[in-house]
């Protein structure tokens, strides 16, 4: 049985589901949070951990940032906490002290158990309600998650809802890539396929400008290393180039370990892709194999809608209503 226990939250136990493929590339599912807890791939005569995972469900709880997550009902920020769906001004659940939504609120998708679905050799379904009114979003809502590894060393992820009123959504998967074990990421070589990204301001929070990433350091159309001469940061969401491939996704970015030649290509349904470089990372609880986790320890492509969509007209929609399917699928391929 690939499925065994992972503790509790709240008096509701947590499992952990393991899937393989045929090649040798393995994954571990929670049910909290729909976490991807730990990805090995093959890497020539060996194997490769190319996430960043913890031990325990006590560490996820009190520890992780979003680490392998499914953030929702509204992945990323959503501006002062509101938004206004046909006509009705809707309140958000905050972290005590903080001005803007994240992640669905305090007690969002990426911090709740999900009920577990069907689960074989290659594939674990993870499903959840949400309930009207739910960190004050309007409409219930039923997700599902489902994880597959395809053949050799691909994860894909199909993120899906329905709602019985009409809802905003945005789901995404949050996992912190490393691809060769190294405890900075800023020699990875990273391109993105995207001409333009949404600035931000200071909290993170987009000021609504679509900007050309030509001539400044967001500029990722050819591989290049994080690490640059500007110091820049990142945090940020790029436009991403629509341009399916024969499975219907489009290539959005493509990622290269410089130490041992690993490649990891995103191909999404997505409008958008967060960038995130890590640069804040603190995480107090120990890692797998012991590892220690801080700043650049891995780094996050989120396929998603726009940051703060719903109070952006011109941004990507995320209205669902009853009736319609919300899908979004993505896959990770290592080579």
């Amino acid at each position: 049985m690939n499925v065994h226990s992972f503790g509790q939250h709240e008096g509701a136990p947590v499992f952990e589901a393991t899937i393989a493929s045929k090649a040798g590339a393995t994954a571990k599912i929670l049910t909290w949070g729909a976490v991807l807890r730990d990805l090995v791939v093959p890497l020539g005569h060996g194997k490769q951990r190319v996430t960043l995972g913890l031990n325990s469900i006590e560490d996820y709880v009190a520890h992780s940032p979003y680490f392998g997550a499914a953030p929702g009902r509204f992945a990323n920020r959503i501006a002062n906490g509101r938004f206004t769906l046909d006509g009705a001004v809707h309140t958000l659940a905050r972290k005590p002290g903080e001005k803007h939504t994240l992640h669905g609120g305090p007690d969002g998708f990426g911090r709740r158990v999900w009920k577990l679905g069907p689960v074989d050799a290659t594939s674990a379904t993870l499903e959840l309600e949400s309930a009207d009114g739910d960190q004050g979003f309007p409409g219930a809502l039923r997700a599902v998650c489902v994880y597959r590894l395809l053949e050799p060393a691909t994860l894909r992820i199909e993120l899906s809802a329905t709602c019985a009123r009409p809802t905003i959504v945005n789901l995404t998967q949050h996992a912190y890539y490393n691809l060769d074990g190294s405890n900075d990421v800023r020699d990875h070589e990273v391109a993105i396929l995207s001409e333009f990204y949404t600035p931000s301001d200071d909290e993170l929070i987009p000021t609504g400008e679509i900007r050309a990433v030509a001539g400044t350091p967001f500029d990722f159309r050819q591989p290049r290393p994080i690490r640059n001469p500007s110091g820049q940061l990142y945090d940020v969401n790029f436009v991403a180039v629509r341009s399916p491939d024969a499975t219907g996704l489009a290539p959005i970015a493509r990622v290269r370990s410089p130490v041992n030649g690993l490649t990891m290509e995103l191909h999404s349904s997505e409008p958008g892709v967060q960038f995130y470089d890590a640069a804040k990372l603190v995480c107090a609880a120990t890692g797998l194999d012991g590892a220690r986790y801080g700043a650049h320890s891995g780094l996050c492509l989120e396929p998603q809608r726009f940051p703060d969509s719903p109070n952006r007209r011109h941004f990507s929609p995320c209205r669902l209503a009853p009736g319609e399917t919300y899908r979004h699928v993505s896959e990770f391929r290592f080579a």
